[in-house]
This record gives structure tokens, sequence and C-alpha cells, in this order.
């Protein structure tokens, strides 16, 4: 799950902090209903995107090809581009209505009729095991619910900054992480669980079936539901305090003006580089990072019980960040970013070992606790490389981000940063097909690279597609070669980066522009 800290800044930009820098302690007496709002608001937001975590893991039960997957894939994005249209959000609303339920209201009943519309026909779409799903209706409809969660995204954050006192505006980021892990985790691990018949009859049943405990429809039933009768108790009975609305955010009303303050900060030459390092900087990682859980599953391993990894990890992600922020907070941040990549990259060499011998360890869908305990260690090393590329990025952004449009520098560089961490992925998924190498059993001539030689295969004595070499494997070295070569160009830049004057990130801004 990708963490969203491009509004770490904005506090500065939206005026929560007073001009003479006085910051008042904190006092939660009055804010209580207003952090529980904040926290449900985060955690619905959190469900679809787990559901899009899980989606993946569906379809690859129902053999779909890989470059299907990375076609899905582009569901993930919605999150990473909502920066082109944050600006309209801002500053195009209803002032009878309220800045923020003008946008809040609208898009969350459209979220929740999406999801009863899905749970409708979701079956359809998807297919029972073994059916061929609809990528094409299923990538449009989940993107279409993704471009509608990044809004409420960009809605619930500018609404934190006012909803609560300004004493307590930093509880608004804790809200935010702990509301979208949460939903998260109902929308990736429990569903998953639940969804599985394996899990439910090993653990919760005491006489057997061939069905989970939950079905996709029931849950997104569900959801739509709770969506449609949350939106409507706080069109009811939740009013926005407009005695809270600061100069700054008058002044954002401005489209224009926001569009060219970001244009400016793109012509920056320091942040052309930056945009070129954060473009391609993940590269390296893309086939392990995108394609490893999915052969894993194809290896052998429960869906479910993969998605179970996830839960030791929630507390490790709360605590990494605290414990490797001590090393990034001097003046070169990215000294970390530089020496944790090495080992990151190393670890696409393991991720395909591990996958090449789950086969031999994982028969029948059982998977040995000791290879369990393996998985679990080898993920967690992983966490930690994650954990301290991200933090030290996020320290550099906070550092170069010009304090005068905080919050807009901060969204394009975590934009970017997410931008290139997605297309790679994409890219990833999309070419395991076409670097697989397959032969037909019956007929050596057919290498089955299309769906018709496939088709002729299987109707030559019985034929089956035979697969020689793994694309995968294929790709985990393009990506050792691309990233080792990546870190020769991308350590002399950042060196480069960290070294110049903090004016060189510095725009000319004027409030009357």
């Amino acid at each position: 799950m990708k963490r969203k800290s491009d509004r770490e800044n904005s506090v500065v930009e939206d005026g929560v902090v007073d001009a003479n820098n006085t910051q008042e302690p904190s006092d939660l007496r009055g804010d209580e209903k207003n952090i529980a709002i904040l926290f449900f608001l985060y955690l619905l937001q959190g469900i679809p995107l787990g559901l899009c975590g899980s989606i993946p893991m569906l379809l690859q039960n129902r053999g779909v090809s890989y470059r299907q997957q990375a076609e899905f894939s582009f569901v993930q994005w919605p999150f990473s581009l909502k920066l082109f249209w944050a600006p309209i959000v801002d500053s195009i609303f209803s002032q009878k209505f309220g800045r923020r339920k003008t946008w809040l209201i609208p898009i969350q009943y459209l979220m929740g009729m999406f999801m009863l519309l899905l749970s409708n026909y979701v079956d359809y779409w998807l297919g029972k095991e073994h059916e061929k799903p609809n990528i094409e209706m299923l990538t449009a409809l989940f993107f279409s619910l993704n471009v509608l969660a990044a809004t409420q995204d960009i809605v619930v954050d500018g609404w934190a900054l006012t909803m609560l006192k300004r004493c307590n505006v930093g509880y608004a980021s804790t809200c935010n992480s702990v509301g979208q892990t949460a939903g998260y985790f109902i929308g990736y691990v429990l569903f998953i669980s639940l969804e599985s018949a394996e899990f439910c009859n090993s653990y919760l049943r005491s006489v057997p079936s061939d069905v989970g405990m939950l079905t996709l429809p029931g849950f997104l039933y569900f959801w739509g539901w709770t969506f449609i009768v949350t939106t409507t108790f706080i069109a009811l009975f939740k009013h926005e305090n407009k005695g809270r609305l600061s100069k700054g955010e008058e002044l954002n009303r401005d489209i224009k003006h926001a569009y060219k303050l970001l244009w400016d900060i793109v012509k920056l030459p320091a942040i052309k580089t930056t945009i070129i390092f954060l473009l391609t900087a993940k590269i390296g990682f893309s086939a392990c990072d995108a394609v490893t859980s999915l052969k894993l599953i194809e290896a052998g391993i429960p869906k479910e019980k993969f998605a179970f990894m996830a839960v030791p990890m929630i507390p490790l992600q709360i605590i990494l960040p605290l414990v490797i922020s001590k090393y990034t907070a001097g003046p070169r941040p990215m000294d970390v970013y530089v020496k944790a990549m090495p080992y990151r990259l190393a670890f696409g060499l393991i991720a395909a070992t591990l996958v090449w011998i789950t086969p031999f360890v994982v028969i029948n869908g059982y998977v040995p606790a000791y290879y369990f305990v393996v998985l679990i260690g080898l993920y967690f090393i992983h966490q930690i490389c994650v954990s301290s590329m991200f933090v030290a990025s996020m320290a550099f952004f906070a550092k170069v981000s010009d304090p005068a449009v905080g919050g807009t520098y901060m969204t394009l560089l975590n934009t970017l940063c997410n931008l290139g961490g997605n297309w790679p992925a994409t890219a990833a998924l999309w070419f395991v097909d076409p670097l697989t190498f397959r032969r037909c059993s019956t007929d050596y001539a057919n290498d089955c690279s299309t769906i018709t030689e496939r088709e002729l295969c299987a109707n030559t004595d019985n034929g089956v597609c035979v697969m020689q070499l793994d694309g995968y494997y294929i790709e985990s070295i393009i990506c050792l070669i691309i990233g080792f070569s990546w870190l020769r160009w991308g350590r002399r830049k950042i060196n480069i980066l960290q070294a110049k004057p903090m004016s060189v990130w510095k725009i000319v801004f004027t409030r009357n522009r």
C-alpha cells in the first residue's frame, strides 16, 4: 500500500500556522467527534484501495495473462495523478453548501453507487475460477472508483485543516495513516481471508463448505450502502466551520494561479533533474515488486496465506519510519536512500530464487511452517529497504520544498515519486508474457506465442504449451542490470542535488500573480 505524505507541509500553505509562527498546545476537548469522523472517512477511502490490491490475486486463480494483470494495474494510478485535478477541487465550490461538502457528498454517493453496481455484476465480469474474466470492464470500473477515492482524499485532507482546531491539526495525519491502513486491511487481508473457503473451513467453521464466509458481491454491497448511509449523515448533521477558513484558502480559489504555480516549480533546473531521478529510480525494483507476489501464488501459495503476511508488517510499517528518521534528519537524507538501494536491488535475485524453489516446497497448497517463516523473514528485510528509501525521500522532499508553497511542492514531488513506481510496475507485468518462451508438447514448431497457436496446440493430440523459460527470470536479470547501472548515475546526481543551496529550490512567488 502506498503512503501519501504530500500533506506534510500543507499546513504552512493553508494558513494553519499563524504568521508569527506560534503554536498552541494540543487540546482534544471538543474535537473528539471530528477526529472520529476523519478516521472513518479515511477508513472508507482505504476500502477500495484494499480491494484493488486483492483483485489481482483473484484474477491469478482465473488464469489471466500477465498482460491482463498489467492492464488491471492501471487502477492504481489515480492516486499518483490527483495533483492534476486537485486545484479544481480546491477552487470550485458552493459557499452556501460548504467548500468541502460540495465535493465530498456527491463523490461518496457516487462511490457507494459504483460499489452497488459492481456488486450486481462483478461475478459475471470476474467469472468463476478457471474462467476468463472481463478485464476491460473490471479495469474501467475500478479505475473510476479509485479516481473518486483519490478525489475524496483531496477533499478530506483539505477539510481536516478546518474541521480540527488549529492546535489539533497534527492529528489529521494520524487519522489518515491509521484510518487508511485499517480500511486497506479490511479490503485486502480480511476480505481475502473470509472469501477463502479453505481458510474459513480451517479456522472459522465447524461444518465445511465449498465457499467462503464472504463473497465479493456481498462485500461490495455492504460497503456500498455504508458509503451512502455515512454520506447522508454527514450531509445532514455535519456542518463546515466557515469561521476557520483561512486567508490562504480564499486565495486558492484562482485555478489559473494554482496551475501556474505548479508550472513555475517544474521549470526550476533542480526540479527538472529531480523529475528524471524520481521517474526512473524504481525501474530496477519493478519485476520484484510487481510480479513476485503473483508468481508465488501461481507457484502454489494460497492467496489468503500470502495476504496474511501483511498483518505482522503493519506494526513494522509504523515503527520503522520512527527509527529510520533518526538517520535522515541531517542535511543529506538521501544518503540513506542510495545506501539501501543496492540491497533492495539484490533482493530481486533472492525473490527470483524463492519463486523457483516454491513449487518444490509448496505441494497441493500446503505451506510448510519453515517456508512461511523464511518468507516472512525475507519480507521483513525487504520492508526495511523499502521504508528506508521512502523515509529518506520524504525527508528530502521536506528539506527542499519552498515553505511559501509547501503543500503544492510536496504534492508535486510525491506525485512524481508515485508515478515513478507505477509505470515500471505496469511495464514489468506487461512484458512477462512476451519474454516467456513456450513450446507445444505435440508440435515443436508451435511456440504458443499467440492465442491462436495455443488453441491449435490444444487441438493437436491434446497438446499443452510447456514453459521453457519464464519471462519473470529474464526480467529479474534485466532489472538488476538496469538498477545497478542507474545507481552509478543516480548516486552522482543526488550528491549534486543535496549539495545545492536552498535558493535553487525556491520560486519567485507573489500572491497577487
